[in-house]
């Protein structure tokens, strides 16, 4: 068979790696791009623009969290077969796990950005604020990492 349950394994944990960290990069493009434009206004802001514009990071972690659990759980209790089956549910779940960090990091950035932009019009009081509406963005890849655990434990491979 060319293709076998560890390869496909090992596939969607670096599926849902890349996913992690293209929403990481396209979130903190995103903010970074309105802290520019806040730090030309306002340079005293830089703290609180570095703190927003940090938030989306977080998805590269997760998802390195997550291919770190199929190489070192899924993959030594996938059975060595003929079929690809069991492969195909850590597949399935690394393209799962992938668009929740991917997308939830993008739009992370978008709602660091509108606070990075507050920040010269409020003197960073919104900093706060801002950082709360954030989590609940981030709440959605932590719920994708723990649903994607949740999943893998179901199928057998925790």
């Amino acid at each position: 068979m060319l293709i076998d349950s560890a390869s496909l394994a090992t596939l969607g944990g670096g599926i849902a790696l890349a996913g992690g960290l293209a929403g990481s990069s396209v979130g903190i493009a995103i903010a970074g791009a309105a802290g520019a434009a806040t730090l030309g206004q306002d340079s005293r802001q830089l703290r609180n623009v570095i703190i927003l514009a940090a938030l989306p990071m977080s998805r590269a972690f997760y998802a390195f969290i997550f291919l770190i659990l199929v190489t070192t759980t899924s993959l030594p209790a996938l059975e060595v077969t003929a079929t690809p089956g069991p492969g195909f549910g850590v597949f399935a779940v690394g393209i799962m796990a992938a668009l929740a960090f991917g997308v939830s990091g993008a739009y992370q950035g978008s709602v660091c950005a509108s606070g990075i932009a507050g920040l010269s019009k409020t003197g960073g009081r919104i900093l706060t604020n801002a950082i709360m509406l954030a989590v609940f963005v981030e709440l959605l890849a932590v719920l994708g990492l723990v649903f994607s655990i949740m999943a893998l434990s179901m199928l057998g491979l925790m």
